[in-house]
């Protein structure tokens, strides 16, 4: 599948020939797009309870509702696996698969699921199934992707403790605890990550940054290319004064606090959550296969009842038309496909399509075929649809 592959579904009156005849209104379609601009292949519709006109208005305003919803399903699972994988293309290409079928022929092949959604049911309930799929699918990925995140950046905090700079990175493996002053009623040590930059300036003024700062006890610890770490002794009553006054020099005081085989803790820590978070991949990754095969599925299936009520509304009873799936190599060629449809079935319009001296498709007020911001008005059933 192309990533600038373009669908239209359209459906037409099989009155647009002579005959009368679906494969006769499926060549006259077909010629009419042109090889050039995309292929043309039938698009099985299912006869479904029709209900009053009333009911079939507002089912084509929940119908439009909810296949945005299902596009948005859709491009949310597509988000997941892009970044599970990293922004692999040809590993997401394969997890993009419908009932393990490419979506180009999902499409092509495509038969209304009468398992799951049987045609003898109002359309209304219908309506509601589709609806409560595509809602459960959507609280799926997200728990599960959420929950991965939380997994992913709790590693990732881990990872920056084991790897990061003397600022941030855990202390257990880098202190020794013979330099630290321990349950000591008056006094304790501070570890204090200075820049490489302000080593100078701290040895000579960390003693009069605050009162009652031990004299001379600045004891080098550790240090990296971009910190160095010193332990320093303060009466505890002036312990907060000397943690801001620290702070108030750009100098990173490190909470410590030394506990007896806290190294090895850290590193059973960081192997647990290592492990959590491969398999929550995994599971996160095969949910994201299915999730994305699922969401497209209830979002062909809703298109296949926009066209159907669209019809039905257009065309009336008794129903006699043909529906079909148009191929385009991209917008370019989709765009040719439609104006040679506009230009040639602008009559269904009735009065809404005239042409212009040149013969060019026109509109007597385009105000009145569709709200601001709203979809173009066409002569026919048309909705246009892609996978990104």
């Amino acid at each position: 599948m192309s990533k600038s592959t373009k669908y239209l579904l359209v459906s037409f009156p099989t009155s647009i020939t002579p005959s009368h005849h679906r494969d006769d209104a499926l060549d006259a379609i077909s010629a009419t797009v042109s090889s050039e601009n995309g292929s043309v292949a039938p698009f099985p519709i299912p006869e479904f309870k029709i209900g009053t006109l009333d009911a079939l208005v507002q089912q084509a305003d929940e119908l439009a509702k909810l296949e945005a919803g299902c596009q948005g399903v859709v491009a949310k699972v597509g988000d997941a696996l892009k970044n599970i994988l990293e922004g692999d293309e040809a590993q997401i290409d394969k997890m993009k698969t419908v009932n393990d079928k490419p979506v180009d022929q999902y499409l092509r092949t495509f038969s209304w699921n009468k398992v799951k959604y049987r045609a003898d049911k109002p359309l209304g309930e219908l309506i509601d199934l589709l609806q409560k799929e595509a809602a459960s699918i959507d609280n799926d990925i997200r728990s599960k992707y959420t929950q991965y995140n939380q997994v992913k950046n709790t590693l990732a905090t881990l990872q920056r403790k084991q790897t990061g700079n003397l600022s941030t990175k855990s202390l257990s493996s880098v202190v020794d605890p013979r330099t630290l002053v321990r349950d000591s009623e008056y006094i304790e040590t501070h570890l204090v990550a200075v820049p490489a930059q302000q080593v100078k300036e701290f040895l000579k003024i960390y003693e009069t940054v605050a009162p009652m700062v031990v004299p001379r006890s600045a004891t080098l610890v550790a240090s990296d290319d971009d910190f160095t770490l010193y332990a320093v002794t303060t009466f505890k009553k002036h312990s907060l004064e000397f943690v801001h006054k620290c702070r108030e020099n750009k100098w990173i005081p490190r909470d410590f606090k030394y506990i007896e085989g806290g190294k090895e803790e850290e590193r059973k820590e960081f192997e647990r959550v290592g492990g959590d978070e491969r398999k929550l991949w995994g599971e996160t990754l095969r949910l994201g296969r299915t999730a994305w095969s699922e969401a497209v599925m209830v979002w062909i299936h809703v298109y296949v009842l926009r066209v159907f009520v669209e019809t039905v509304l257009r065309y009336g009873l008794p129903l006699d038309f043909v529906c079909t799936l148009i191929r385009t190599p991209g917008t370019k060629q989709a765009d040719k496909a439609k104006r040679n449809l506009d230009d040639k079935y602008s009559y269904l319009a009735g009065n809404a399509f005239g042409r212009d001296k040149k013969g060019r498709v026109k509109r007597d007020d385009p105000g009145e075929m569709h709200g601001e911001g709203g979809p173009e008005y066409t002569a026919y059933v048309y909705y246009e649809f892609e996978f990104n």
